[in-house]
């Protein structure tokens, strides 16, 4: 048996811009892992099986995904602590947290570019889970390039009571409704050079916001003292970045009587 931790994802920007001919968007994102996590351990059994949270998909397709090479299946348990279908990525980080668990044991694991290539089939958000540090993702976002952040603040995390995410589909047809990939090159030229400037944690704030959600809680974390809020994913969850944990106690205190709160902070390693 295998025992991991599985942690959550933000996007601390998110660039969208028209579909290519595979239909899907291009994209330039800058993932940020942070310290709210999964746990799951992975087992050899006699048959797939996933314990501990109904509604997954991903991870059995990971697990299949891993018998594939020699036939060895596996039987995974999952503690859930990352809100689920909240813009966290939870459910791509256990996908991920399943392969590797899994590759390890095979009697001959697979490389990691072999591994990265299950975790693109799966979603793209999931190679990201594989690797360390902050990275900036291209293409579909299965393309990683890391990218040195700083990693010293506070991070809140709120969703609000009754929120609820739309299909990942729906969002982005409510984006090409509104024709939002238009300016897509002037917008990822921003956010690229932005990038390129930033060495303090309230350079963050010059990122760009995500061009597939927004709320009226990013402006109120940014009166409640966060240097930069805005919504990860698709949503609905909003995150505020703080300097101080005091001040991110304290705009938890006010907001948390209408939304869940979580309170937590950059993460480096898988």
């Amino acid at each position: 048996m295998r025992r991991g931790t599985a942690a959550a994802k933000l996007n601390l920007a998110l660039v969208v811009g028209p579909r290519g001919d595979d239909r899907k968007h291009e994209l330039v994102t800058v993932y940020q892992r942070i310290a709210l996590a999964d746990r799951i351990e992975v087992a050899v059994s006699d048959r797939t099986a996933v314990i501990g949270f109904d509604g997954d998909t991903l991870v059995r397709q990971a697990l299949e995904s891993v018998s594939q090479r020699d036939g060895t299946r596996f039987a995974a348990r999952i503690e859930k602590r990352i809100p689920v279908a909240a813009g966290l990525g939870g459910g791509s980080a256990d996908a991920a947290a399943a392969l590797q668990l899994a590759n390890a044991l095979l009697p001959a694991p697979l490389p990691p570019d072999a591994l990265h290539q299950l975790a693109a089939q799966l979603g793209a958000d999931v190679p990201f889970f594989l690797r360390d540090g902050p990275q900036i993702g291209t293409g579909d976002g299965t393309s990683l390039e890391p990218v040195d952040l700083p990693q010293d603040y506070w991070v809140l995390l709120v969703l609000p009571v009754g929120a609820a995410k739309a299909s990942t589909r729906a969002v982005y047809e409510r984006f090409d409704e509104r024709r939002g990939e238009q300016g897509f090159d002037e917008r990822r030229d921003a956010l690229l050079e932005a990038l390129a400037h930033v060495r303090r944690p309230r350079d963050l704030a010059s990122l760009p916001p995500n061009d597939l959600a927004s709320s009226p809680l990013a402006a109120e974390l940014l009166e409640l003292g966060a240097f930069r809020a805005d919504v990860t994913g698709a949503g609905p969850v909003v995150y505020g970045l703080f300097l101080h944990r005091e001040a991110a106690v304290a705009a938890r205190r006010r907001l948390e009587r209408g939304a869940r709160t979580w309170l937590t902070a950059p993460a480096w390693y898988v």
